[in-house]
Formats: C-alpha cells, structure tokens, sequence
C-alpha cells in the first residue's frame, strides 16, 4: 500500500531536479511556452510557489511509499484560498517510471483526502492536460470531475 511521507531536504532536492524540467517540457509540448527560456520559466515559477522550500505555508510535500517503504513517487499538494473557500489544490504528482501503472498514484490520492480535511478542507482540486488521457481515466475513477476547460487554436508562423 502506498503511504504518504513528508519529503526530506534529500528528497525535495532530488523532487525539483526532476519537477523543474518536465514541467518546462510539458509545457513546451502543448505549447503554452516556447522552448527557449522553459527550463528557467519553470525554475522560477517553482521559486515563487515554494519560496521557502518545504517550509513554504500551506505547500505539503510527500514523497510516495510503496509497501515495502520505498519511495516511488511524489505529491505536492496546497492549500489555497479560493474566494473564501479553503480549498486543497494538488500541483504535482509523480510516479517514477518503473512504478507505473501499479495503483500507487490512486494509493496517494486515497491517502490525501484524510490528510486534506484534517487541514481543512472538503475539496482537492488539481490540473491535468488534455493528451493525458489515462490520468484523466485515474481522476474519474477516483470521483474528480471537470469544473473548467480551457481550448486553444495554434495560428500558422504567420499571422493575418
């Protein structure tokens, strides 16, 4: 069974080492950012949310634990004040790439919800791209729906 663990200094140093450069390619990918200047787009982007590193109010950082105590993942996960309304707002989740597809990441959003509404709140919010389909797939099946769809058109290299 997964477990939720706070990170160490250890493990949010090796978190943004691996964070820092898939958002920038994500991003990227679905064309919300021009390569050049991604990778220091997301490094500052990450410098402004977690400016205190794990010290940084109301910003929790868990490092997933399979079973057997190893880590096989992150979550970063904040809690956030929507027009009066305390909300959790998952940033980040990650499952490392030999542990895939083996129910960790549901494990760690189970294991969240406790955790949420002891800090709390009675909602989790999150992002997902479109392309990801199969995370999508996982949030449906765990009870999260749309509340929000954003579209958008690329335009040939020239304009008019």
């Amino acid at each position: 069974m997964s477990v939720l663990i706070p990170m160490s200094p250890e493990s949010y140093a090796r978190f943004l080492e691996t964070t820092i450069p898939s958002y920038a390619e994500v991003n990227v990918a679905v064309g919300r950012w021009p390569a050049e200047g991604a990778l220091e787009r997301s490094r500052a982007d990450h410098e402004k949310m977690l400016p205190l590193g794990l010290a940084t109010p109301d910003n929790y950082l868990f490092d997933i634990h399979d079973a057997a105590a190893q880590t096989v993942g992150s979550l970063w996960v904040a809690m956030l004040d929507r027009s009066g309304v305390r909300t959790a707002f998952i940033y980040n989740v990650e499952i490392d790439a030999p542990y895939r597809r083996q129910g960790h990441a549901k494990r760690a959003f189970t294991a969240l919800e406790p955790i949420a509404r002891e800090l709390g709140t009675n909602t989790i919010g999150l992002h997902v791209f479109a392309y990801n389909t199969a995370a999508q797939a996982l949030y449906e099946s765990l009870g999260y729906g749309v509340t929000g769809l954003n579209m958008q058109k690329r335009l040939g290299d020239q304009a008019g």
